[in-house]
Order: C-alpha cells, then sequence, then structure tokens
C-alpha cells in the first residue's frame, strides 16, 4: 500500500500490531473475527502474518472476493454470511481474541445489540476493535467546504446527520462511544483518532513525494492520541477490553 492509503492506514495497523502484541504476547497465533470485514482488507493480511481470522459479512458478493483474496495470497480465512447480531448463532461464546468491527456501528440498526454480539464473542482478556466515523470530523468538512449550515446541523444532531441527503446513518464522538462500549460491559483502553490530516492534505502531495508521505504517517501518529486533535479525526478507533485473565 502506498500514498495516500498507507497514510490513511498507518495509525490503524499500528494500534492493531500493539493490541495483538498485548493480548496473547508469547501465545503465538490469535483467533481474530473481523464483522464487516468484506473482501479481506484486514483479514488477509492478519492471515499472512500466522494469525486465525474469521470473517462475517452480509455481502455474498463481498465475501466471494474474499475468498479469491485470500486464495492469491496463500492464506486460509473462514467466512460466514451474517451480521454483528447473528454473532452468538454463527461462533457461539468467547470464539476470539480480537473482533474487529470496522466501519460497522454506523450502518446496524440497534448498535447496543451488536456490542452485546461483539461483547459475547470475544474471550475474557480479549479486546474489541471498533472504528467509526466521526461526528465532529464531519462538521469540520462541511464548513470547509462552504456548508455551514450542514456543519451546524451534524453538530446538533443526536446521529451526526447534517441532513436527508446525509448517506451516513449515525456517526460518533468519543463520548457516545464510549458510552456504548461501557455499556457493553467493556473497558475503554485505548483511543485514537484517524486521518485528522490525511483527509485535509490534497492526496497528490503525498502520492507524489514519499518524504511527504513519512512526516505525513509521523505526524498522524502524534495526533492520533492527542486529547484534542483525535477527536477532529473523521474516524475514531476505540479498543476495548473485556475482563479476565488473557490466555495463556
Amino acid at each position: 500500500m502506498r500514498g495516500t492509503g498507507r497514510v490513511r492506514s498507518a495509525v490503524l495497523w499500528d494500534a492493531l500490531r500493539t493490541v495483538l502484541d498485548r493480548i496473547a504476547p508469547e501465545s503465538g497465533p490469535s483467533d481474530v473475527v473481523d464483522v464487516g470485514g468484506g473482501t479481506g482488507g484486514f483479514a488477509v493480511p492478519l492471515a499472512e502474518l500466522g494469525h486465525r481470522v474469521t470473517v462475517v459479512d452480509s455481502s455474498p458478493d463481498a465475501l466471494a472476493a474474499l475468498e479469491r483474496r485470500a486464495a492469491e495470497s496463500g492464506v486460509t480465512v473462514r467466512s460466514f454470511q451474517g451480521d454483528a447480531v447473528d454473532l452468538p448463532d454463527l461462533l457461539g461464546p468467547a470464539a476470539a481474541d480480537l473482533v474487529l468491527c470496522h466501519s460497522v456501528l454506523e450502518y446496524v440498526d440497534d448498535p447496543g445489540a451488536a456490542m452485546a454480539a461483539l461483547t459475547g464473542t470475544v474471550r475474557p482478556g480479549g479486546s474489541v476493535s471498533l472504528l467509526v466515523a466521526g461526528q465532529v470530523a464531519a462538521a469540520l468538512h462541511r464548513a470547509v467546504s462552504g456548508h455551514f449550515d450542514d456543519a451546524r446541523r451534524v453538530l446538533t444532531d443526536t446521529s451526526g446527520r447534517w441532513g436527508e441527503g446525509d448517506r451516513m446513518p449515525r456517526r460518533f464522538t468519543r463520548e457516545t462511544l464510549s458510552s456504548l462500549v461501557r455499556g457493553a460491559g467493556l473497558r475503554v483502553a485505548e483511543l485514537h483518532g484517524v486521518r485528522i490530516f490525511a483527509d485535509l492534505v490534497p492526496s497528490g502531495l503525498v502520492d507524489s513525494d514519499a518524504d511527504s508521505a513519512e512526516a505525513l504517517i509521523a505526524l498522524e501518529s502524534v495526533a492520533a492520541v492527542h486529547p484534542v486533535l483525535r477527536d477532529l479525526a473523521t474516524q475514531l478507533h476505540l479498543v476495548a477490553d473485556k475482563a479476565g485473565p488473557v490466555r495463556p
């Protein structure tokens, strides 16, 4: 992955590697479930690292593409068609050391029910990785584009939407996402901002200049945990831990 794509994903991948090292530092491969994992953007690289990965996604086309991608990479990734709330029936309880749920909670009918399913799927001592659209960033981006009324509506709407034409059903703030996690019985372990500056910088700048891309990644890494700047990120990444001993 190069240029803009690498910049936008660098912070998230660093966080995931840290989580995997923490929950299973010396015990070998982890069991990872990727909810809404689609074509395997995270699942296949994780499988290439040696982890046992399962993808649950509602799209049969995406799962077919995942199968092809995994085969081309020479790895095995299990897959099931279903939604987040189907996890208990599909996988049973305590099936994973790490559960990924990226860009899913914005679209589900009941985020609380989805979180309950994620909590039931992760083992004691394991973690859940959540990636969601940020409400504050949406207001900033609408304002920068000159849509000032939209920006105001994003900030005052309970779902963080700017109007009927907004294709995003729901956005989150640090507070609303943390509350959802705690309500499911998980502990907020880490919170990162993803794509704080990357979506404001012309893509041509980082696509054509490797030094600029590296400098922007370094900036994003520092800003990701800044107590003010992280709330301005296009996406919020929260790592939630389930109480209990880390597996031996």
